[in-house]
């Protein structure tokens, strides 16, 4: 296919040639009626290029097929036999592919590690999850994804599960056996789900660990925000083999998803595609040296450790690695996640992509040179120089991996759905969690509705806020109450 085409880049610009006059949503007609004000801040070509996708960019028919060969063309440039675009996140994208491979009070195979977005696709659905642990790093106090023999094991303990997801990469940037867990799922005749949120720029790089379908996947989600150069929101999922009907997985993003999608998305999204498919193996090839590079001059500032293949790859770990996540241990430093990332937004606005209580990541794509690394090396060496400043640092009470797993004593949805009551945390062990609580970034629930609390993961989740932790999806996000089934309700 020619990839130097972007049929949706194509046809905004005929649209603006011909002076199209919409007498149709967005009220503000090509900015004509914004503030001024906003337009100050936003510019004129972001109400230019905010028109219907029917009915503005294409005909009310959609004739043109100006989405559809947007769509075809991402699919061949990643090796996908049908992808499809989404304007919601790939948050709406994994439950699209979730509700394509299982319906309500149907099994599916969950990695533990799963975002949050996962979790809201069960309660949505009433699908029973069945949960795969993940490879527990115990020293390291971090979860990499569940091995294939794990998804082994669980198959064979429910054979009935319709299908299996895991996530991979990991926001830190471990990488799954997908090919390992592809072979078990299609052995048995059923499809993995691969959130690879955190893996856009993947297939366009030879130096870069394999991506979901050249592993063998069957529906691979990701996120063209996160590691690509498309806009907040922009997300794809793409589809293979015959186990999944594509009219099923579109029919199920069409009940999600919005009937108004931004053709600034879309957009955006064609034309990462074009970019990558012409010039990703050399964006990406000079933006990899430029990380290994990095990494080596941030390994070199005293107190600071930063992962790598060694600390994450290996018997019992992930099997391969990602390095554009630049995961900055400060163990030695003496100083948690939380405060390290703040010091750098305050005194430096220099924005970490998440912190836990013993890390922050600095996340690098094709986008960064010279003059955005700099400032951060800059930075980070002036955040050691102050370390007196932010010592003593709260200390987070990190339970031991066998600590973390609760009981699911009903499903997702029904604990969220019952009857429910907020409980002073004190007083909360024992009890059925009917909310969610996810210290975000990186958005990985800690507590799930359904399970049955035990008090180190509260106690893990106590100390957490007081070191900085942010629970934005809790009740109450100090954490001094928790919502709970009321007892003798919910039972599965």
């Amino acid at each position: 296919m020619d990839h130097t085409q972007a049929p949706v880049l194509e046809a905004l610009a005929r649209y603006h040639e011909r002076g199209a006059l919409p007498f149709t949503p967005p009220g503000h007609k090509q900015g004509r009626g914004a503030d001024p004000e906003v337009v100050k801040v936003l510019g004129e070509e972001v109400f230019r290029a905010d028109l219907l996708a029917f009915g503005g960019l294409d005909d009310r028919l959609g004739s043109g097929r100006v989405l559809e060969r947007a769509e075809e063309l991402m699919a061949d440039a990643v090796r996908a036999e049908h992808t499809f675009f989404s304007t919601c996140g790939s948050s709406l994208s994994v439950k699209a592919a979730m509700l394509a491979v299982a319906g309500p009070h149907e099994t599916l195979l969950v990695g533990r590690d799963a975002h949050k977005s996962v979790i809201s696709g069960l309660i949505m659905s009433g699908v029973r999850p069945v949960w795969v642990e993940p490879e527990w790093d115990g020293a390291r106090h971090i979860a990499h994804p569940p091995s294939a023999a794990s998804f082994e094991r669980a198959f064979d303990a429910h054979p009935e599960a319709r299908g299996a997801l895991v996530t991979s990469p990991t926001p830190y940037g471990s990488c799954a056996d997908l090919a390992g867990i592809a072979e078990i799922c299609h052995r048995r005749g059923r499809p993995l789900i691969v959130d690879e949120a955190w893996g856009a720029h993947l297939p366009f790089c030879s130096e870069l660990p394999s991506w979901a379908m050249d592993a063998g996947a069957d529906v691979c989600v990701t996120s063209i925000h996160k590691m690509g150069s498309g806009l907040e929101q922009g997300s794809v999922f793409h589809l293979r083999g015959d186990l999944i009907d594509p009219a099923v997985l579109k029919s199920r993003a069409d009940l999600l998803g919005t009937t108004s999608p931004s053709v600034l998305l879309y957009a955006g999204m064609d034309g990462w595609r074009r970019q990558m498919a012409l010039n990703g193996e050399e964006l990406l090839g000079a933006a990899l040296r430029r990380a290994h590079a990095v990494r080596e001059e941030i390994a070199a500032i005293d107190g600071l450790h930063v992962d790598g293949r060694a600390d994450y790859v290996g018997p019992g770990l992930a099997v391969d690695f990602d390095p554009f996540p630049v995961v900055i241990d400060l163990t030695e430093f003496a100083v948690n996640g939380y405060r390290a990332a703040d010091w750098l937004r305050e005194h430096h606005d220099i924005n970490a992509h998440l912190a836990d209580h013993r890390r922050i990541s600095t996340q690098l794509t094709h986008a960064d040179a010279p003059s955005t690394t700099g400032p951060l090396l800059t930075a980070l060496r002036d955040l050691v120089g102050h370390g007196d400043d932010l010592r003593p640092a709260p200390e987070v009470a990190v339970p031991a991996p066998g600590e973390l797993r609760m009981e699911q004593s009903c499903l997702p949805r029904d604990a969220y759905f019952g009857s429910a009551e907020d409980l002073p945390v004190a007083r909360a062990a024992g009890r059925v969690a009917a909310e969610m609580v996810t210290p975000y970034p990186p958005g990985i629930p800690a507590v799930l509705p359904g399970e049955v609390l035990k008090q180190p993961v509260l106690d893990y989740l106590r100390t957490g806020v007081k070191a900085g932790m942010n629970l934005p999806d809790a009740a109450d996000p100090t954490l001094n109450t928790i919502r709970v089934l009321v007892e003798g309700t919910g039972a599965d």
